[in-house]
């Protein structure tokens, strides 16, 4: 909320009424509706461009987090006959002109894109920041450009990515389900159930002859019906847990 409205060139206030700075400063705060207050280093304030720096970390964070997700979403919906498959995108457009019905996730791809130009912006930023010589610093309107388009990029990316994907998704239940009981994973939840030696055979044995980990187990009555529905319970496989 500092600012270094007053300081004219440098930060020293040269060539201004002494009662400016207060009178400019507060001014703008009643426009802005903002609590500004003056920096009590105006020299430092002028030369110095790192809050623009970390505000540009902070958006290259967004993005990352953003593109991230993306890239979830494009995993997860991937297929249909031999990818994960687990989600159903919004269809936005033909996705070839040489494949009949095939579907790109272009949404997040191009959420994706826009990340990139983000973290590339907070890259030209920074490199604009360090660019400055003693008290002055020429670069600020690259700047300011940079942080104003990662705002304007991201905030649209956003909403297009919210509006046009994010709302529309369905899941494949049955895919779902049955992609979790052919996972060889399954033998780490009940490994304190049936112990190591016999969780390390029945999961070498579920991918030498491709059968599930579950019928292994019913197969050999190593567990009965109810306590391996409470090992698999959702509760039990996300957070610890006594046996």
């Amino acid at each position: 909320r500092e600012i270094n409205l007053g300081g004219t060139a440098i930060g020293t206030g040269i060539n201004t009424d002494p009662r400016y700075q207060q009178l400019a400063v507060e001014e703008l705060a009643r426009i802005s509706g903002q609590p500004l207050t003056a920096a009590e280093d105006l020299i430092a304030a002028t030369s110095d461009m790192g809050d623009f720096v970390q505000l540009s970390g902070m958006l290259k964070r967004l993005a990352v987090k953003l593109s991230k997700i993306s890239n979830d979403l494009r995993l997860l919906s991937s297929g249909p006959r031999t990818g994960i498959n687990e989600i159903n995108l919004p269809a936005r457009q033909p996705g070839s002109s040489i494949m009949p019905g095939k579907v790109n996730p272009v949404i997040p791809e191009a959420v994706n894109q826009v990340t990139f130009e983000v973290i590339g912006n907070d890259l030209t930023l920074t490199m604009a920041a360090e660019a400055g010589q003693l008290q002055l610093n020429v670069m600020e309107p690259l700047i300011t450009y940079k942080l104003f388009d990662s705002v304007r990029l991201l905030s649209r990316a956003m909403t297009m990515l919210r509006e046009q994907c994010v709302e529309g998704i369905t899941a494949n239940e049955a895919r779902c389900r049955a992609m979790v009981e052919q996972s060889i994973s399954l033998v780490t939840a009940l490994n304190p159930y049936i112990g190591y030696e016999n969780a390390t055979r029945i999961a070498q044995q579920a991918m030498a002859t491709d059968t599930g980990i579950l019928e292994l187990v019913r197969q050999e009555g190593l567990l009965d019906e109810a306590t391996l529905t409470a090992a698999l319970h959702p509760d039990n496989m996300t957070a610890p847990c006594l046996r």
